[in-house]
């Protein structure tokens, strides 16, 4: 089979996290009783007068910014107009001239290298209201009809479905950690469009472009576009054309399925929207906006690595918003991050997972967390200690010491001492210890039991191993 190259372009609806809509007071809001979060604006109701939400317009500043775009700094709002039950006023308020955000980008790693995936624009608009199958009845819902959304449109850069799939990852952590949206795909918060086409060398022109509309997970725009190229190559291969379409993804078929053929290009008619004067973006409001805007992922991860957290950790840490805030108040400390890492992303993840809680809703403070980590590293405190009086450190207020002192914890950590405890235990065991010559791993481990049976859990596991191997050799 001939070998094709892909070209590929998604453009991706964001919700962003307000109060309230674009151009009403209604509740900006998820999961409510339906249409219980409207009014007359959100209805499309005649003779009714949208207000711009200035919210929306400095997340979108915010938005703009983390995604490396310009800003333009005047812009008016356009109608686009077309014909659907989910759309009352038969026109969406959008932008379609004046974008506030173009010519930006996002850096993903790939295969070792860094690669800039160049995006187009990035404008606001309004949502539509949500359509729900039954039957044969369509029911509509309002409560979404006016939600802010921000949509970014790459340019034709993407080559592959690994990197459509890395530039979604990286564009939901950036958006996210900026709080601009919650990026919840599963509940529609963000979405994406995928445009796939295929040609045999670079200097062809571009194939016949087919969308995917409205893909539901990242991991989902990864096997649309798989699906989508593998057709098309199918359909070239066959000697047969075909013209653009609009595809969605199949779950349950795993596979996409054809929605519409588009025959004619869409004529929306777009015009200024009347209604909405035009808005001025200052250097002031771009300034103001700016300084919200937290320590983003990247900046993070570089850190960690510098403060000498694993690259693993690191990446985990990241993943974890929470946990990755509460470890950047540690930051100006002088302590060791890599068993801060350790602590909070093995025990204490794991009961976080348990409880179904966040760190901070812990009694884990900033100072006791410390206190932790000293006593680690100095080995007053093992793993199979921590473990043992965990709950009490992340539910009590008491310092590290005075739960130590109430368990009756007290570790072995003078060597001689222990040594004395190794030398009899390797005598004890003489078949063992012929088993440890002749090469046998199950020997030491089976005399590390013994250690730390004798010792109660007392002995610190990495000098016991040192003065064992010593001992045994």
């Amino acid at each position: 089979m001939t070998n094709y190259i892909p070209t590929i372009g998604i453009e991706v609806h964001v919700e962003l996290k307000t109060k309230t809509k674009i151009f009403s007071s209604s509740l900006n809001g998820y999961g409510e009783m339906a249409n219980s979060l409207t009014n007359v604006v959100d209805l499309g109701y005649p003779g009714t007068l949208p207000t711009l939400n200035e919210e929306v317009v400095n997340l979108a500043i915010k938005a703009a910014t983390v995604l490396n775009c310009k800003i333009r700094r005047k812009m008016h709002f356009d109608r686009k107009n077309y014909f659907y039950p989910d759309n009352p006023k038969n026109y969406q308020i959008t932008q379609s001239r004046t974008p506030i955000g173009y010519d930006g980008y996002v850096e993903i790693n790939i295969n070792g290298t860094t690669k800039k995936i160049e995006i187009e624009e990035m404008h606001i608009e309004e949502d539509t209201c949500k359509s729900t199958h039954r039957g044969n009845k369509t029911l509509l819902d309002f409560n979404r009809a006016g939600v802010p959304l921000i949509e970014i449109v790459t340019k034709p850069c993407i080559t592959s479905s690994e990197e459509a799939k890395l530039y979604l990852e990286k564009l939901k952590e950036l958006l996210f950690y900026s709080d601009i949206s919650d990026c919840k795909m599963e509940e529609g918060s963000m979405r994406a469009d995928a445009n796939v086409s295929i040609r045999k060398n670079l200097s062809d022109p571009f194939g016949t472009k087919c969308e995917i509309k409205n893909i539901g997970s990242i991991s989902n725009v990864a096997l649309s576009i798989e699906k989508e190229i593998a057709r098309q190559i199918r359909l070239i291969e066959a000697g047969k054309t075909f013209k653009e379409e609009t595809r969605r993804y199949d779950d349950k078929l795993g596979d996409t399925v054809l929605m519409r053929v588009k025959e004619t290009g869409n004529d929306y008619r777009y015009f200024p929207e009347p209604d909405i004067p035009y808005l001025f973006i200052t250097d002031e409001m771009i300034k103001n906006v700016e300084e919200t805007i937290p320590m983003l992922p990247d900046e993070r991860r570089k850190i960690y690595l510098e403060k000498g957290v694993s690259e693993v950790n690191a990446n985990k840490l990241v993943q974890n918003k929470s946990l990755s805030d509460y470890f950047n108040t540690l930051l100006t400390e002088n302590t060791n991050f890599k068993i801060a890492s350790n602590l909070l992303l093995g025990d204490i993840s794991a009961y976080l997972n348990k409880q179904e809680k966040q760190i901070t809703q812990t009694t884990l403070t900033k100072e006791r967390f410390l206190e932790l980590i000293n006593k680690i590293e100095d080995d007053s405190l093992t793993s199979k200690n921590f473990k043992d009086i965990l709950d009490a450190i992340l539910e009590s207020t008491k310092s590290i010491e005075e739960i130590v002192t109430e368990k009756g914890i007290s570790n072995i950590i003078d060597d001689s001492a222990l040594r004395e405890i190794i030398k009899k235990i390797i005598i004890d065991n003489p078949d063992s210890l012929a088993d440890y010559k002749n090469g046998h791993d199950r020997a030491i481990k089976f005399f590390m039991g013994q250690v730390m049976k004798e010792t109660k859990g007392s002995a610190n596991p990495k000098l016991a191993m040192e003065i064992l191997k010593e001992e045994l050799n």
